[in-house]
């Protein structure tokens, strides 16, 4: 498969960035290729966690034959709750690997070569100008399957529109409705209208989420909302920010929060949610027009089971 010259310029301008970087909305304007590091702690090198088959996903997503994910190792955001804590903010204590780019574009072949439904690029915002010349390799060698950015949502405008060609499903987290929480709880500054803005990009560039005859996603996005203790998440203003997009917008609004990390010292995310907080938001999606959504069986939230199920099916 052949990239139209423009993308893949696009894509591989971004290396470029690293020497003064500003791929990130923290433009931390350190040199990565002089191996300096900033707030994702993060050079200019490609460092794995893991390659693997994942069927945790929403079914869009892992379907049958499961999502073929690469988790990219650090992030760049601090959330004290996050539940892959030792891969975000504790790389240095894990095993990892250091990848050339043709090493990872043979990795997403290798995955294609399993039978998976997409390339799922795992917190991939501190090291996409690396991960997308990979992409091109890739792509030029017969990467055929859709690729998947999965991504926090903390994400510079600029740097997605680099990418536009290039990635056919954005998956998203819209976490907070206010910059105050924002960064007390994930270390990021002005979350809020970052994190809208590149929404609005993602969704400039592939609309709404579309699926092949199976039901598994081929393009669009698809966005996740993580319903937290006391309401932290503003989920009511993140979702009506989601229907003023599109009333055809997909979420996935999940119950799966679990006091992790550095969470249960810090009052109220030392508990998991209760029914009637998460059937809450269900009720406000509803209001605002959201029937597209994954929701989850509410005992997710206590064995941390990823059992989405459909609110609304699509198929009706």
């Amino acid at each position: 498969m052949l990239l139209r010259g423009d993308i893949r310029e696009r894509a591989l301008s971004l290396r470029s960035r690293l020497s003064s970087c500003d791929i990130c909305p923290h433009r931390c304007r350190v040199n990565r290729v002089e191996k300096e590091t900033g707030f994702c702690g993060a050079t200019d090198e490609i460092v794995v966690a893991h390659v693997g088959l994942h069927f945790g996903e929403e079914p869009p997503i892992s379907g049958t034959k499961g999502s073929g994910t690469i988790f990219f190792a650090r992030c760049n955001a601090r959330c004290v709750y996050c539940q892959n804590f030792q891969i975000s903010q504790r790389a240095d204590e894990i095993p990892t690997r250091t990848l050339r780019p043709d090493e990872l574009a043979e990795e997403m072949l290798a995955l294609q070569r399993r039978g998976v439904h997409n390339v799922n690029l795992v917190s991939p915002t501190h090291v996409i100008a690396q991960v997308a010349e990979s992409l091109c390799i890739a792509r030029e060698n017969g990467l055929s399957i859709p690729i998947v950015y999965n991504t926090n949502g903390y994400e510079a405008v600029e740097t997605l529109r680099c990418l536009e060609g290039l990635i056919d499903v954005y998956l998203p987290d819209i976490k907070y409705s206010d910059d105050a929480v924002a960064k007390v709880y994930s270390g990021v500054d002005g979350y809020v209208g970052i994190n809208r803005k590149a929404i609005a990009e993602m969704y400039r560039q592939v609309g709404n989420l579309a699926f092949d005859p199976d039901g598994i996603a081929q393009r669009g996005v698809l966005v996740r909302h993580l319903v937290l203790p006391e309401d932290l998440a503003g989920s009511r203003a993140s979702l009506a920010f989601l229907a003023s997009l599109s009333g055809e917008m997909v979420v996935s609004i999940m119950a799966q929060y679990s006091p992790q990390h550095r969470a249960p010292d810090m009052p109220p995310l030392d508990r998991r949610i209760s029914d009637a907080e998460y059937e809450r938001v269900l009720d406000w999606a509803l209001e605002l027009g959201l029937d597209r959504c994954f929701v989850q069986d509410f005992e997710s939230s206590e064995t941390l089971l990823p059992d989405f199920r459909k609110a609304n099916p699509f198929e009706s």
